[in-house]
């Protein structure tokens, strides 16, 4: 009975384990005007008002000028103005969630015959938590992205994606969740205008 306790507790170990690398699915919106875009070339910079342009900024925006490049835009020449802005925001946010259990319980079980030829028996059974319910923490993420004309500032494209992860997940790192949101983001770009979908 203990050998198969511990097989089971092993599975159950592992199954957890495989379930902690899935990652969160992502919800994007995309709007655009629905004539065909045109490509040229490209600059990022943060969005008036959002963040500044920070190391984490910097994190986000690489993540997005990579998928734009894939997407047929290139980088200006040095000292060259270019023809597009992408104007990117983000928000990361971290909240409590609900408590986790315990890792796992243990069943105490008893069951009787007398002794001694005696007829008495006692059946029941307990069951407790081992170890201590543990703090849980959800991070947050999004990401808007404006494509502007620079000659008239007009807004091409726009879009915004969000998620949210476990504090103990990968996406909780600011470079996972950067290449997350810009991939999921610029998934068949440019996308359906005003339809929501969601990323696995």
């Amino acid at each position: 009975m203990i050998k198969a306790r511990g097989l089971f507790i092993a599975l159950a170990a592992t199954g957890l384990s495989g379930c902690a690398t899935t990652g969160a699915p992502v919800q994007v919106t995309r709007f655009h005007l629905g004539a065909p875009l045109e490509r040229g070339t490209l600059a990022v910079e943060p969005m008036t008002g959002g963040a500044p342009a920070t190391l984490e900024f910097d994190t986000y925006a690489s993540a997005v000028r990579s998928e734009l490049l894939l997407q047929g835009y290139s980088a200006p020449a040095p000292g060259a103005t270019a023809q597009y802005l992408a104007v990117v925001g983000l928000t990361r946010t971290t909240m409590e969630g609900a408590p986790r259990p315990a890792p796992f319980t243990v069943g105490i079980g008893a069951g009787g015959g007398g002794g001694y030829g005696g007829g008495v028996g006692v059946g029941g059974a307990v069951s407790f938590p081992i170890g201590k319910r543990r703090s849980h923490y959800i991070t947050a993420s999004e990401m808007s992205v404006q494509i502007r004309r620079r000659s008239d500032g007009t807004v091409v494209w726009e879009g915004r994606a969000q998620t949210r992860d476990d504090d103990k997940g990968p996406g909780a790192q600011a470079s996972a969740a950067a290449a997350k949101l810009a991939h999921a983001l610029f998934l068949g770009f440019p996308g359906e205008s005003g339809r929501s979908i969601t990323v696995k």
